[in-house]
């Protein structure tokens, strides 16, 4: 699939701006944990209507069937159906990890299993659980997001929300939350992820939940999988008719706000989710280096470059990510604070991003598995890899650094932009020469590789150098 449309190169510009101000959200539906290998909800609830003798694949009103069920046999067998459909620990996927990866404060869905929170775990995010009205009135200490699981838990199956008579109490019951996502639906853009036009959370979640706003100033989005007839297995009729009724479905989520992308594949939501991820990040720049001693530059000269370049990063609007290396860390912090200092109404301390390196083996792992992780988590965030001078001091004297040619090597894996100064000599030098034997290959296109082959780093007009970056760096991230 293109998504350089205008309509979809249109919604992730707004949606990433939206998420870099700290005002996005994420809904995710049942789509996303079928994808992982767990049921939806025909897959849950086949065994309860075979045993009402009827046939789940006839039925779309999936809440009566729960309903019917609980009614001439009580709520147990459900809430073992729950527990043994949802207690299996899937793989989550690539859609999970890229949704772990980016910057939300909350995350809303209607599922019962734990892939968001142990996904969000496995990148050393403290996840807030909500599941129950009570939670609500806590908050988790040092939190990086709260997730409303508005629909409960797989470890409290007798609370979950399923049947027709759950719905019909949801909005008392369960007033709290939708008095908290009602606000959220107010203040934040949402992204719709995993509804089907035939889920049933659509009606009894999205129609009914504080939608009853007639005067939307904000826009929401869904993704949606345009139906093709290989859906239908060829029956034409089947899949004319709905084609249709997803046009009027569509139609009706533009009443609340919700503007709908169609997407030919489920693979599309990947790409898509990657491709706000990159354009997130894009605005980080990751400076990697170190240094013992600076080559043709005095080291007053070399920290007043690092200095300036890192404070202009910050007056341009970038994030700026380091892990305080050796002889390079201290002026990347001192020049991101001084435009932060100079303007603080405008520039926030929270665009450095500082993640110096353990010094002792902890959690039962070693230094060199610490770093390497350090280095994963820290390159992960960023999207364009500034590469600095590069040596160490070993007992055969100073030598090009192979933590920042390890840097170099994990950007790449992360779609990384790198930018070797080479001016500054050692590692940053024999990268640059790397690179430009095939620049293609290193994430390079060739205007920003002929950009960087024509920098110049004049030490007696440093201003002029840095801005030139500068400017390699907002082609980059445009």
């Amino acid at each position: 699939m293109d998504i350089n449309t205008p309509e979809i190169n249109s919604f992730i510009n707004d949606y990433v701006n939206d998420l870099r101000g700290g005002n996005a959200s994420i809904f995710i539906g049942a789509g996303m944990s079928r994808a992982a290998g767990y049921v939806d909800w025909k897959g849950l609830l086949a065994d309860i209507a075979e045993s009402l003798h009827l046939d789940i694949n006839k039925e779309y009103d999936l809440l009566s069937i729960a309903q019917y069920h609980v009614n001439s046999n009580g709520r147990a067998r459900i809430n073992k159906k729950i527990l043994q459909e949802f207690t299996e620990e899937n793989e989550e996927t690539e859609n999970h990890r890229v949704v772990a990866r980016l910057p939300f404060n909350t995350i809303w869905t209607t599922n019962y299993d734990n892939l968001i929170e142990d996904t969000c775990n496995k990148y050393n995010k403290v996840v807030d659980d909500k599941y129950a009205v009570k939670q609500l009135f806590q908050n988790k200490p040092k939190a990086d997001l709260v997730l409303y699981k508005m629909h409960g838990d797989i470890d409290f199956p007798g609370d979950a929300i399923i049947t027709k008579e759950d719905y019909e109490g949801y909005f008392h019951t369960h007033e709290a939350f939708i008095a908290a996502l009602s606000g959220e639906l107010i203040s934040k853009t949402f992204l719709f992820l995993g509804f089907s036009f035939t889920d049933p959370n659509i009606d009894h979640v999205l129609s009914r939940l504080n939608f009853k706003y007639k005067q939307k100033d904000r826009e929401h989005y869904c993704l949606l999988k345009k139906y093709s007839i290989s859906d239908f297995n060829g029956d034409q009729a089947e899949f004319e008719y709905n084609f249709k009724k997803q046009g009027l479905f569509i139609s009706e989520l533009r009443r609340f706000g919700i503007t709908t992308i169609l997407i030919e594949e489920y693979a599309d939501i990947t790409q898509i989710l990657k491709e706000i991820e990159k354009r997130y990040n894009s605005h980080s720049i990751f400076i990697s280096g170190s240094a013992v001693e600076y080559g043709d530059f005095t080291p007053l000269e070399a920290q007043n470059f690092i200095h300036l370049l890192s404070k202009e990063l910050i007056k341009n609007n970038f994030n700026v990510v380091n892990g305080f290396g050796l002889g390079v860390g201290s002026a990347v912090i001192n020049g991101a604070l001084d435009a932060v200092y100079s303007n603080p109404k405008k520039f926030s301390e929270n665009q450095l991003i500082l993640k110096p390196f353990p010094q002792f083996p902890s959690g039962g792992k070693d230094l060199g598995t610490l770093w390497e992780e350090y280095r994963q988590n820290m390159i992960s965030r960023a999207g364009v890899s500034i590469i600095i001078f590069g040596n160490k001091e070993t007992e055969d004297g100073i030598v090009n650094a192979g933590g920042v040619k390890r840097e170099f090597e994990i950007a790449l894996q992360h779609g990384l932009v790198p930018l070797p100064i080479s001016h500054t000599g050692f590692m940053a030098k024999e990268l640059y020469e790397e690179i430009s034997k095939d620049f293609a290959k290193n994430n390079l296109e060739e205007e920003i590789f002929n950009d960087l082959s024509n920098l110049t780093l004049d030490k007696d007009d440093l201003v002029k150098s840095v801005n030139q970056i500068v400017a390699i760096i907002k082609k980059i991230a445009k």
